[in-house]
């Protein structure tokens, strides 16, 4: 487990493992109501992808401003190559 990973009371995890991170219990909670929404229609670009596109955008975003814009910290702690922080940048429109 990460350090920095928060991890769930038992009495709020509800169904999932106590185990499971706020993060990914964020996560699971919002996948099951995308799914419950969308019902037996199937997502266009594949759900996997629909996620990505999502999450990655603001995650690059709160990381960079929590390491005020210095792209080798913000890539140190994603755990990524600066230049592929810099493509991702890039693709979001973020440079």
């Amino acid at each position: 487990m990460s350090v920095n990973a928060a991890r769930l009371p038992v009495h709020e995890a509800g169904r999932e493992s106590s185990s499971q991170s706020a993060l990914g219990e964020c996560v699971s909670r919002t996948v099951r109501r995308y799914l419950a929404d969308i019902g037996d229609t199937e997502c266009s670009e594949g759900l996997h992808a629909l996620v990505i596109r999502e999450v990655e955008r603001p995650l690059l975003r709160e990381v960079m401003a929590f390491h005020e814009g210095n792209q080798s910290r913000a890539a140190a702690a994603l755990g990524i190559n600066r230049a592929t922080l810099r493509k991702k940048l890039a693709q979001h429109g973020m440079l």
